[in-house]
Formats: C-alpha cells, structure tokens, sequence
C-alpha cells in the first residue's frame, strides 16, 4: 500500500473510534457514511515539511500543559485578588516558525493558554498580536515573551529542525500563487 492509502486508512479507523465513543457502537451504516465522506470531501492535502521528534514532543506537551496550569493560576488569582482589574493590552511577537502547519498548531497552543488569545495573524511575515490579560508591569509582559519564545522554540524543535527541513513542492506553488505578478508592481 502507498503512504496516502495507508493514512486514508488510519483516518477512516481514526473516524470509527470516534464513532464508537459517541455513540457506544459499530454498524455497517457508519463505516459506509465513513467512506462516503472520505471518497466526495476528501481533506485537502497538508505540506509536511519536516520530521517529527519524539523527546522534543513530549517536552513540548510538558511545557503546554505546565502554561496551562501556571496561567490559570494566575488568571484566577487576578479575578478574586482584591484590587483594580489588570492592565490589558495586545503584544506583538514575529515567531521563527517555516511551516504554515506548525504556525497552525503554535497559535492553538497559544489560544489554549488561559489569559491570552491570538488576535490577528500577519501569515507572511510570521508576526502574531496576542491579547494578554496582564501587561501591568514589565516583569508580566517579558513572563509573556519568555513562554512565546519557549513554546517557539519548542515546536521548532519537534516538527522544524533545520537538519530536517526541506520546503514541500506544493508549498513553493502557494508562494508562487500568492506571490505579486510583475505587471502588479508599480
């Protein structure tokens, strides 16, 4: 079997278990509605660009569970401490991460953390503005920046190592399409 039938295989297992938790059992009916989908609205294609890592995974999961407790300590902390409600504001931060995959799983990670949310995304030059919560003291805004680059340098390091890292055709194709034409230029 080719790598696609083998992954259109685990994704249609992977649709069955989910299946079976919602509902308690397996039936023909499903499996059929299962390959139906599969066959008339395929997923489109994701460029993977890079090899995954396994202990720099599991240090990533460590580190995005222990952000989530920390800051949901504090988000708490910050709504029963009796004293006026924090400082907000919108931080700007440009991430070093290639693939549109990886950005993808670094902004969720980010919008996961309680006290922050992922505003706006400038795509092509990799900058993210990310609401915080508490941005009323320096120590709380560079607290920010050193969990931002942590989390970076992380996903870096489990999906995008340059030893790794070669740039997916279909990629480039997207770069090219999005790209300005000449007759465009002023």
């Amino acid at each position: 079997m080719k790598r696609e039938q083998v992954l259109r295989v685990g994704i249609l297992l992977w649709l069955m278990v989910v299946w079976i938790l919602l509902w308690g059992n397996i039936s023909f009916g499903r499996l059929a509605v299962g390959l139906i989908i599969m066959v008339l609205l395929p997923l489109p294609r994701v460029p993977v660009e890079g090899r995954v890592h396994l202990l720099s995974i599991l240090r990533l999961l460590w580190m995005i569970v222990y952000y989530a407790i920390q800051s949901s300590i504090q988000v708490a902390w910050l709504a029963i401490r009796p004293s006026p409600p924090p400082v907000t504001g919108v931080l700007r931060y440009q991430l070093g991460i290639k693939s549109d995959l990886v950005l993808t799983l670094c902004i969720d990670v980010l919008n996961l953390i309680p006290g922050t949310m992922v505003l706006e995304i400038d795509q092509n030059r990799r900058i993210v503005y990310v609401h915080v919560l508490d941005v009323g003291s320096q120590k709380a805004v560079s607290a920010f920046y050193r969990s931002v680059e942590d989390l970076e340098r992380l996903f870096i390091a489990s999906f995008e190592r340059d030893s790794d890292w070669q740039p997916s055709p279909w990629h480039q194709r997207d770069y090219e399409f999005d790209a300005p034409r000449q007759e465009d230029q002023p």
